[in-house]
């Protein structure tokens, strides 16, 4: 276990070592600060505004974390092989199943601090900037702004889980971290229009689709239960998609040949 524990640390090292994994964290934070200075400003103390519906425009900037998040998990592995690195790694005394998954949980603590980031520095801004904590936002029946802000963001993470998921396979699946991370950024935002095309009250399939299913924050103000589909059923279908990415990456990295 503690050399599991080493072999995580130095995969984080390699993730914060990084200029770009610094500039990636600055903008999470410059980014929502502009935009909640120029909000602060438009409205001119407009008391209509409160903070938690600040907050709550705010949490639309989460595709950033999404992005960002993307990368790291399209990078870690077709970074080894684009460095060349792989064949030191593979060669000291670990099993190829602890190395991948050091990488694993390695980008899935990168999104989750992230994560926190984000909503620290947000939450921060909105109550900063707006004083009247007393929101008139209408949030649906049974939510308080708190528990909808914290729901909204669960769900949202749920699916970035999903995508990073997606791109950490693309990962062990390409040797080039270019190509890797270009499909999982295309694949980012082509997942919203793939999600308008593909209808399932027209195409009954369309409903085991991944994008289908994604967008897990629709069911909140109950705008997803079309052809039979529920909460409960998105979450099925998405986490057998989970567990075919993983097998997929397990395979390729457990079977690749790094001797070229």
């Amino acid at each position: 276990m503690a050399n599991f524990f080493k072999l995580l640390k130095n995969e984080n090292m390699k993730i914060y070592r990084r200029l770009r994994t610094w500039i990636m964290m600055g903008l999470v934070v410059i980014i929502p600060a502009l935009v909640a200075v120029l909000m602060a400003v438009s409205t001119g103390g407009d008391t209509e505004i409160g903070a938690w519906d600040a907050f709550t425009n705010l949490t639309s900037l989460f595709f950033l974390v999404s992005i960002f998040s993307a990368i790291i998990f399209a990078d870690i592995v077709a970074s080894e092989f684009t460095w060349g690195t792989i064949k030191l790694l593979l060669i000291r005394p670990w099993k190829r199943s602890k190395v991948l998954l050091s990488k694993l949980l390695a980008g899935l603590i990168f999104s989750l601090l992230l994560t926190l980031i984000f909503i620290v520095v947000n939450w921060a801004l909105s109550f900063l900037l707006f004083k009247n904590i007393s929101t008139p936002g209408v949030y649906p029946a049974g939510y308080s702004p708190f528990s909808f802000n914290l729901e909204m963001l669960l769900y949202r993470y749920v699916d970035m889980v999903i995508i990073c998921i997606f791109a950490f396979m693309l990962s062990t699946l390409f040797r080039s971290s270019g190509i890797a991370i270009g499909l999982a950024i295309f694949l980012l935002f082509a997942g919203n229009i793939l999600q308008a095309l593909l209808r399932p009250e027209k195409y009954a399939w369309t409903k085991y689709v991944l994008f289908t299913n994604m967008n897990l924050s629709r069911y909140m103000i109950g705008d997803g239960s079309a052809a039979g589909m529920t909460l409960g059923f998105s979450v099925a279908v998405l986490s057998v998609y989970v567990i075919v990415f993983l097998a997929v990456s397990w395979i390729v990295f457990m079977r690749r040949d790094v001797a070229a």
